[in-house]
């Protein structure tokens, strides 16, 4: 197992925490989080496969300026930038929920990309509607409320119910996520959602098929926000060899439903 470490990094302006291991694979692994997570998502596979796990600003130990840009955009340059001052000329990316950002900078900069996996990933193709949550955020004024009351035992709640997750980690999840969901988070949250209707989220996948690095595609079955038809609409989008896998009886973070699936993961990154 590969040892991670911490350490700060400042990307135009903007300090990030990063967690990071020894390339295990022939390109390092970049792993992009989603909503409201941070880089912890990712340490059981930097273990396996080093790489690179940035808590990307708004969320975890980042910086959550109120004047970053948390949007599409602002996130592509963000990240174009970390790729740049990390001195990465080839990466393997791997994106859930909306570390779908990360596939901007892939079809910006396809030629950077050895391997990609997609887990769970917000749709940057045609056809998605915000979740029900989701269009709460959307919702001016509601949506602050609905922050405002949002407590470990509501988000437990809301996982256990929806089956986003298996229902004995529920607890231990949300107590990790409520460790960091301050006032800078949930701005972030807020102004991401609303900065990405539908139709800009399927203008977003536009060139997805100048991506044609391998991939792989993971989805949950039960996931309760993104159908898995989504996952057959980004293996016919993307450019490359794909396979796709749907998880049977899995959630939103497929991985904790099925923690064999890091060890496949990885061995995908491997090859």
């Amino acid at each position: 197992m590969a040892a991670v470490e911490e350490r700060q990094v400042e990307v135009a302006g903007t300090t990030i925490l990063v967690r990071e291991a020894a390339s295990q694979t022939p390109a390092p692994v970049l792993y992009l989080h989603g909503v409201p997570t941070d880089g912890r998502d990712w340490l059981p596979f930097l273990e396996r496969t080093g790489g690179i796990a940035p808590d990307l600003p708004g969320f975890g130990r980042s910086d959550k300026s109120a004047a970053f840009d948390y949007s599409i955009d602002g996130y592509t340059a963000f990240l174009t930038a970390l790729v740049d001052e990390l001195g990465l000329t080839k990466l393997s990316l791997l994106v859930h929920d909306w570390g779908s950002v990360g596939l901007m900078l892939a079809q910006a900069r396809p030629e950077l990309i050895h391997r990609l996996v997609i887990v769970d990933a917000v749709p940057f193709t045609a056809g998605y509607r915000w979740h029900r949550v989701a269009r709460i955020w959307r919702t001016p004024v509601l949506g602050e409320l609905f922050m405002g009351a949002t407590t470990r035992t509501a988000l437990s709640w809301t996982m256990r119910t929806s089956g986003g997750l298996p229902a004995d980690l529920t607890k231990d999840w949300a107590k990790s996520v409520m460790e960091h969901f301050d006032h800078g988070t949930q701005r972030a949250i807020l102004q991401l959602y609303r900065s990405a209707p539908p139709p800009l989220l399927e203008r977003a996948g536009d060139r997805l098929d100048q991506i044609r690095a391998p991939a792989l595609v993971v989805w949950g079955d039960r996931d309760p926000f993104l159908p898995t038809k989504f996952a057959h609409a980004y293996g016919d989008a993307l450019g490359g060899e794909t396979t796709v896998r749907v998880a049977d009886g899995a959630g939103h973070w497929p991985w904790l439903d099925e923690p064999q699936q890091i060890d496949e993961i990885a061995a995908f990154l491997a090859r």
